[in-house]
Order: C-alpha cells, then structure tokens, then sequence
C-alpha cells in the first residue's frame, strides 16, 4: 500500500527552499545561559586539544564550507542528502532544576497524554558502565515535561545503572532498557517497579538474560519485545536479537544473530510499531532498518533512512522520524584520519540528521541536518532519540549532552495542517 504523498504534505506542512547536498547547514548556536544544555552539547564532538602534529608541523584545517570533499546528493546506500528541511535550528529545551545540567541521553519519547519523557545518564556523559551509580545514585535520570519544556516530574534515583532508552505503554507504564544493569524493567508513571526482566549484572544469550538491552516495545495486546544488545557493535561479540515475551513476562521466542543478512542484526538500538502492528528495528551497525511482523518473519530493510539511532512512529499519519547521529566515513579536515575509513559508524557520504517519512511505503520527504560541520569530528553528534508532538513539532535528545526542539515553520506560504 503506497502512502499517498498528500498525507505527507498534509502532516509535515508544504516546504519552500532546502539545504542541497554540498551546502553547509545551519550556523552553530551557542547555548543561553538560563539553558539546561551539558558542557559538550555545542562542541559537535571536536577534541579540546589542537589537532596532531607531525614532522611538517600542524595539519591544515579548512573553514567550514571549503572541505575538498563535499557530500554527494545521495549517500552510497541511498539516503538522501538534498532533502527540503521544514522546521526551525533546534533550540534548548527542557527546565532541569537549578544547578542540573542535561547528561548524555538517547531517549525522549511522547507518551499518550501528549507528555514528553527523557531520559540522560544522571547528569553524565558516556553510555553504558555505570554512569548513575557511585555518588550519582541520588541523581534522577527520568523526567516528564509539558511541550513547552515545563518540567511535570523527576524519578528513577537509585535504580539504574546505565539506562538507555524509555518507552511509554498504552496504559501510560513506563519500560526502561538498562544497558547497565543488562535489565529491563516496568514501572509506573512515579517509577514503582512493577516487572523486572534479565539478571543485574548478569550478560549472556539465555532467555533470562540480555546483554546491554537497547530498547523496549509493547504490542497492542500486551507482548514485549526487548532489542538486545548493544555489546560489540563491528565484532563478534554480545548479543544480537530480539527477544519477546508476554504480557506478564514470561519468554515466548527470540530470533536474529550476528550478522547482515535478513533477520541479523549488529547493535538493534531501537524498535517501534507502526499502525499496522508491525515491528521496526533500527539495526544501526548495518546502516537500516529491518522490518517484521509479530512473530518475527522479515518482511523488508531500508536504508534510505540513514544509520538509525532512534525511531519513532506516528500512529495517526505513519509518519517515520529517524535519528542519525553517527554516520560517518573516517574523514576531518586535518588533514589525518580521526576514525577509522571501515568498522564501526562507517556510512559513507551522508549527512546526519533526523530523516522524516512514510513507514508505509519507505519514501523519505524530509531532513532535519546536524548543524555540525561535515566531515564530523566525533563519533556522535545531534538526536540519538527522537520524537514528535501533536502539532508536529519534533524533539531530539542527543548523546552530546543536550534535548533539542525543532519547530515546524509556519507562516503564509507554510501550512502546518495535521489532517
């Protein structure tokens, strides 16, 4: 079934003007001073230290623009780069409480009261480890705001390790993937633990444990699928799966392997559900998304979306918002290579962004791009978790420290009809 490209106009708004491959995006801002945004969220991952040296001195660094090497309009898998962009630079967001900086996040997601939930690392930066623990144990991760950034809640002190991303149910529960504690667990809107799956501390393949879960997602009638893991994206080792169980916890099946065939998968980092209950998984070391139905049969994979940190699904319009955060090909413009040219994050000639489009027929209409200058200097920049609210706005939480809000442009030409 096409998605008819009306509905799409209809959702996102008509678009004037776009950035075109080889363009530089949007200046850099700086943040305000009331801004909760963490210490590393306007450094596009650039090193504090000057670059290199060799035997002929300092490398060449060329101004912003003037890279030899320019972005091609189409990556090598397909994502497009001169897509029209309709919303606004992303702004700060979200009121912490006096003295709390945002901490590296992949997580915001809306829940059905049209709340927006967050989670970071307890005001840390890194993934994985132990980044609430020690004297951050008293630090709440987990955070709920109105749409204009008001803050509703704070929870969730105490009982994470390392936590990753947050789903909301129908019914209003919260899941958390802990690729800390290799756990996940549901709980109530005021954090009361309810069901708790996998082994503290414990990595392995059995269909009691994860390794380093990613995220969650629950089916209309109550099963939970469990992206596992996020251990040893590029190599041979961790888990590589997904797990489902039903409602009330007990396992079901688990299907995927390390691999890059259909139904393999390298670092599943995120999943959601369309309108017709099937299941998109952001396999994001193989550059796609897979799709499949609730029993696990692959139906596609997509590439044109780019490397997918975070997915998210409107289920009014099947509208597909796509976090890339981390494509890259082991350029900078230094002249030396800063990443490696293959291995892990290599997607060759694409911009970053959050790419916008239909999950029905995998058409892909729009780009938010990473301000961050290409060649990108380090391993993650801009939204690693997206998500949208009930008048189109989208919401970008990033692993550099920040939670971001892009406006849809309205004004006389603009529409931003949702219908």
């Amino acid at each position: 079934m096409r998605f008819p490209s009306f509905v799409l106009a209809c959702a996102i708004g008509s678009v004037l003007g776009a950035e075109t491959a080889g363009q530089a995006p949007a200046a850099i801002q700086t943040p305000s001073s009331d801004s909760s945004a963490g210490p590393a969220a306007y450094s596009c991952g650039a090193p504090t230290t000057p670059p290199p040296t060799s035997g002929r001195g300092v490398q060449p660094v060329f101004p912003a623009g003037q890279y030899p090497v320019s972005l091609p309009a189409a990556s090598l898998l397909g994502a497009r780069n001169d897509l029209p962009n309709p919303y606004q630079p992303g702004a700060d967001w979200g009121q912490l409480p006096p003295g709390r900086k945002w901490g590296s996040t992949a997580s915001i997601t809306t829940a059905p009261d049209g709340t927006i939930w967050v989670v970071d690392r307890c005001g840390n930066s890194g993934a994985g480890g132990t980044t609430c623990g020690g004297a951050s144990r008293t630090v709440n991760p987990i955070f709920q705001f109105d749409t204009s950034g008001k803050l509703l809640k704070k929870i969730g002190a105490g009982l994470f390790v390392s936590p990753h991303k947050l789903t909301v149910d129908d019914a209003g529960n919260l899941w958390l993937a802990d690729n800390g504690s290799h756990q996940v667990f549901k709980m109530t809107s005021d954090a009361k633990v309810l069901l708790t799956l996998g082994k503290k501390g414990v990595a392995g393949p059995g269909t009691d444990e994860f390794d380093a879960p990613t995220e969650v997602a629950v089916a209309p009638n109550g099963d939970i699928f469990v992206a596992d893991g996020h251990t040893g994206g590029g190599t041979a080792i961790g888990n590589a799966r997904i797990v489902k169980f039903d409602k009330n916890g007990k396992f079901i099946k688990t299907w995927g392997k390390k691999g890059m065939g259909p139904g393999e998968f390298d670092v599943p980092h995120t999943l959601v559900f369309d309108s017709r209950g099937r299941l998109f998984v952001g396999d994001r070391q193989n550059n796609r998304i897979q799709i499949f139905d609730r029993d696990g049969k692959f139906i596609a994979q997509w590439f044109q979306f780019g490397r997918p940190s975070g997915l998210y699904i409107d289920k009014k319009t099947d509208l597909l918002y796509v976090a890339d955060s981390e494509s890259r090909d082991g350029r900078t413009n230094t002249g030396q290579l800063g990443l490696p040219q293959t291995g892990y994050g290599f997607n060759p000639g694409i911009r970053r962004g959050i790419r916008i489009g239909s999950a029905r027929d995998g058409s892909v209409k729009y780009l938010i791009p990473d301000p961050c200058p290409y060649p990108y200097a380090g391993g993650s920049s801009l939204a690693e978790g997206v998500t949208v609210d009930a008048a189109g706005n989208v919401y970008g939480a990033d692993f550099l420290m920040d939670v971001r809000k892009f406006i849809l442009t309205r004004g006389p030409n603009r529409t931003a009809a949702r219908h």
